[in-house]
């Protein structure tokens, strides 16, 4: 089947919603696919709460992702018993988790995504192709001139529109399309990077985590049949972690970061009475793993509408570094072993792993495969940190952000900002070959249109981890919210082109154009810039 549209979206992810719905405002016509049957990526399918700076309640996020945090808000406070306390709580985070201000089902996610796209659903203005994939990239020349995608099922549709945007979790267009690009670690001389290696390695990329959702039922036992590979995963001492057993609580410190501690873990199913600091900051060195990334937390729901609290196992000791996830020819088997992983760490979590009161193992951990929505209990997809980034015509170096080189100077300032992000850290997890890339902290940041704009290829957009950084500053321009916004400006660069009759190299090259296109993002309610007293 042939479909024709304004802005063809292949990847259903944050930056895919974003510009969508940036799309769709500005009158357009807008197919997304997306490889799961949920919306929302890191989000929903990979079961990852929203990721954000300590700024978020008050600045650094755009208008229309301030909305979709709300609407989760929203959606607790109709839908579920919450305390009195906790439905009076403007900033109420439904899991209490350190790790994220708002820590909740990712099936409310779903929801409330869904609820954003309904009305253009309705108007027959958007179609959404779920479990699908594309399989092949037609060019003219500069130009992407169809997308060919395949559903599950075997149906095969090609996808034409005068803009593409990528925003596959591993830019799988990039790849398909023959658009220039990198993957993995660059070299001091590709980028001019002070923390960059001597050498470059395009298959040295952070690993992925396979999560998964767990309770604990004191007193059951909901132990997991015994995996055919346990005795390779809990014996495994990966060279990327210095010797350290990969199924264990403790993690030493990384070489390449001065200041931070070696970690011992804690998990105390169902805590009580932590006080939660949102400032990552403060983490220290023994973080309860508990509340790490709670999506529930009892209290502040009435008793007895949960069980026991539920939580998201996002942990250090399901970063899976055996290999990368694309880019080889064993990537099928790599993805196999991911998920292998989890599922060890899941049974070491309820037979080996070491108690405080001498013991091992909590036998009354259970699969919450209900909150993936997935047959196996896992999530629908592999969390990504690292995908195929374009060579944009400008590519976002540590030294615009770091404050190891900015000092208390802030993050470089662009004249084509089109939106802003921030993270605690430039944070980077260890990687598929020596484990030890640069991280340090980041200065609030901007956006640069320069960045998302590729060399070459006219109209192809990245829409995700894709963009026009490094592997180094991909560790803060990947989280939920920066996403989110290189999406919106992603999709409405691409409803401005067709309006004014112009297109992305233009705008970029022209400071009136580049102004014009700020007001509209402006208008759309996107933060260009931050207060400039702000500071990591």
């Amino acid at each position: 089947m042939d479909i024709s549209c304004d802005i063809a979206i292949i990847g259903g992810g944050m930056g895919a919603v974003a510009a969508a719905l940036a799309a769709l405002e500005a009158g357009r016509r807008v197919v997304i696919t997306d490889p799961t049957d949920w919306l929302g990526g890191q989000l929903t399918s990979q079961l990852v709460p929203s990721d954000e700076h300590r700024y978020i309640e008050t600045d650094g996020a755009n208008r229309s992702y301030r909305r979709l945090r709300d609407g989760m808000r929203d959606y607790y406070r109709r839908n579920y018993p919450l305390t009195a306390e906790a439905a009076a709580d403007p900033h109420l985070n439904p899991g209490e988790a350190w790790v994220s201000p708002i820590s909740m089902d990712p099936r409310v996610g779903v929801a409330v995504i869904d609820e954003l796209l309904a009305p253009w659903r309705s108007s027959d203005r958007l179609q959404v192709l779920m479990r699908t994939v594309p399989v092949a990239v037609d060019t003219d020349g500069d130009l992407v001139t169809a997308v060919r995608v395949r559903e599950e099922a075997g149906t095969e549709h090609t996808l034409s529109a005068p803009y593409v945007l990528d925003a596959t979790e591993f830019g799988d267009l990039l790849e398909l399309g023959a658009v220039e690009h990198v993957s993995g670690r660059e070299s001091q001389e590709q980028t001019g990077e002070p923390s960059a290696w001597p050498t470059a390695d395009p298959l040295d990329m952070q690993g992925v985590s396979w999560c998964f959702a767990i309770e604990h039922l004191d007193g059951e036992n909901h132990t997991i049949d015994r995996p055919e590979d346990y005795e390779h995963w809990r014996d495994l001492h990966p060279p990327q972690l210095d010797g350290c057993p990969l199924l264990s609580f403790a993690r030493p410190a990384k070489k390449s970061e001065a200041n931070e501690p070696e970690r011992m873990y804690r998990l105390t199913p169902n805590i009580e009475g932590e006080t939660i600091d949102l400032d990552h900051r403060n983490m220290g060195a023994e973080p309860e793993l508990w509340n790490y990334r709670r999506i529930a937390a009892r209290r502040h729901f009435t008793p007895g509408f949960y069980r026991s609290d539920v939580v998201v196992v996002n942990w250090p000791q399901n970063d899976y570094i055996g290999g990368p996830l694309f880019g080889v020819p064993d990537a099928e088997y790599h993805w196999q072993q991911a998920k292998a992983l989890s599922r060890s760490l899941l049974y070491w979590l309820q037979t080996d792993a070491p108690r405080p009161d001498g013991g091992t193992g909590w036998p009354g951990i259970r699969l919450r495969g209900d909150v993936a929505g997935t047959a196996d209990g896992f999530a629908m997809h592999p969390y990504v940190r690292e995908s195929r980034r374009i060579l944009a015509q400008r590519t976002i170096v540590e030294q615009d952000l770091s404050t190891k080189f900015r000092g208390d100077g802030g993050a470089e300032r662009y004249r084509d900002t089109v939106g802003t992000g921030h993270y605690y850290w430039i944070d980077r997890h260890r990687t598929t070959g020596d484990g030890k890339g640069a991280g340090g902290t980041p200065h609030p940041f901007e956006i640069p249109l320069s960045a998302l704009i590729p060399r070459r290829v006219r109209n192809l957009l990245p829409a995700g981890k894709n963009i026009g950084t490094t592997t180094i500053t991909n560790g803060s321009y990947r989280l939920h919210p920066v996403e989110w916004s290189i999406g919106e400006a992603v999709g409405a660069l691409a409803a401005y082109c067709l309006d004014a009759g112009t297109e992305p190299h233009a705008v970029s090259a022209s400071d009136t154009a580049v102004e014009d296109f700020q007001r509209l993002l402006v208008a759309r309610g996107v933060q260009l810039r931050w207060d400039p007293s702000l500071r990591w």
